[in-house]
């Protein structure tokens, strides 16, 4: 499996299949600012109010070859495993990535669990064998990358950009980037900010 985190702003994504387990994969891909359609006779009550809203276009209907034009990504969650694989194969030939929900074998990508802390992701995959377990060391690391973590990702990105602008030699500002990403350099704004909010 490759790793990466995909920026999917304004692209458009097909979610095929509107139950509960659909919902729950449109609401990852509306955080990321998809343009999502949504093909599916029947729908929940939370798609459907996302629907009236404007937040995805929902075409009430079966799932049809053409859905998956200009389509970056497809989501199959339907009931039905048979139309899961046959939507996988359908964007298999059009080069479109497809998850099948709950079918490892159809898919081309996995939802991992994720540990958010602002820009800070940490993400966790066992490649559809066991996402019980994923889900499981996402809570473990909880405790070990708190809350605290997000304003500091932030305030190392600021660093790195006036370094950026600042030092012009790469071996420099690269010993700088990495002692401003230590441990050390961690506890010193975990102390500072404790000390500005007081």
């Amino acid at each position: 499996m490759f790793p990466l985190f995909l920026k999917l702003a304004g692209r458009r994504c097909l979610l095929v299949g509107a139950g509960h387990v659909g919902e729950g994969k449109l609401q990852s891909l509306l955080r990321e600012k998809a343009r999502v359609t949504v093909v599916s006779p029947r729908a929940t009550d939370g798609v459907q109010r996302l629907a009236r809203v404007g937040e995805v276009v929902w075409r009430r209907r079966k799932f049809a070859g053409r859905d998956l034009d200009g389509m970056v990504l497809v989501v199959a969650a339907t009931a039905s495993p048979e139309t899961n694989a046959e939507i996988f194969r359908q964007a298999r030939r059009r080069g479109v990535l497809c998850n099948a929900v709950d079918d490892p074998r159809h898919c081309d990508f996995y939802y991992p669990a994720v540990l958010r802390r602002g820009r800070l992701q940490i993400a966790i995959s066992t490649g559809g064998a066991s996402p019980e377990l994923a889900s499981r060391l996402r809570k473990e690391l909880e405790s070990c990358f708190g809350a605290e973590y997000g304003p500091w990702v932030e305030h190392l990105g600021r660093r790195r950009e006036e370094l950026r602008q600042g030092v012009t030699a790469p071996a420099q500002r690269q010993q700088l980037l990495r002692r401003l990403a230590s441990r050390r350099a961690y506890e010193l704004f975990v102390r500072q900010s404790a000390s500005a909010e007081k």
